[in-house]
């Protein structure tokens, strides 16, 4: 098995060092980097590419735009943010847009591959970092009633137990389920986000 990754960063050396990470580990392949989101908006759709490392802050258009104009085209396409932002709107609207996963850029070299992995699986890395970002996004204005609303009481509850800081195998344990089960109720939370921004993105075309 070969996981074909493509790259979206605007740092050179960043984007450089990850392309070597990935061609110089076992099934992995680098298949192209990107320094603009423009740039990958004209070529992934054209290439082989299984996960998409993604940078938010790039020049242009923001990978967050990058991801929801691509996510649409391709749903097999798996997008992994890679970014130095962890404020809880670029998590949240990151999720939205159609990211499969989450991850800083200060994140460990064999973390990284893992999370490639897993989104690459069909799962959605989401750590507890994160998942409290995500909850609090969640209280905040109106998402109580909007977003929280969309989620079961299954899914509510391994969001809150992932936001404090359990791993899948120990939430697996804590409710009885097997650690696959967790994995995909972690999915359904991602793509339920993603339902949601794309009703939203339709809404707006038509409004126009």
């Amino acid at each position: 098995m070969i996981i074909h990754v493509g790259i979206v960063e605007d740092e050179k050396e960043i984007r450089e060092s990850l392309a070597v990470l990935i061609n110089g580990s076992e099934g992995f392949t680098c298949v192209h980097t990107f320094e603009t989101a423009e740039e990958a908006i004209i070529a992934i759709p054209t290439l082989n590419i299984d996960v998409v490392l993604m940078d938010i802050h790039l020049p242009g258009k923001d990978g967050i735009q990058c991801i929801a104009e691509l996510k649409p085209q391709d749903a097999a396409v798996q997008y992994l943010m890679c970014t130095s932002f962890e404020d809880t709107d670029s998590v949240f609207k990151a999720l939205k847009a159609g990211a499969s996963g989450y991850l800083t850029k200060t994140t460990q070299p064999s973390k990284i591959l893992d999370a490639i992995v897993e989104v690459y699986k069909g799962g959605s890395p989401m750590s507890s970092h994160i998942a409290r970002k995500v909850v609090d996004s969640f209280h905040s204005s109106n998402r109580e009633n909007s977003e929280m609303k969309k989620l079961s009481e299954r899914e509510k509850e391994i969001l809150h137990l992932l936001s404090q800081g359990l791993r899948y195998k120990e939430i697996a344990d804590k409710l009885f389920l097997s650690t696959e089960t967790v994995r995909t109720h972690i999915r359904n939370i991602y793509e339920k986000l993603q339902v949601n921004s794309r009703t939203e993105a339709l809404n707006k075309t038509s409004s126009k």
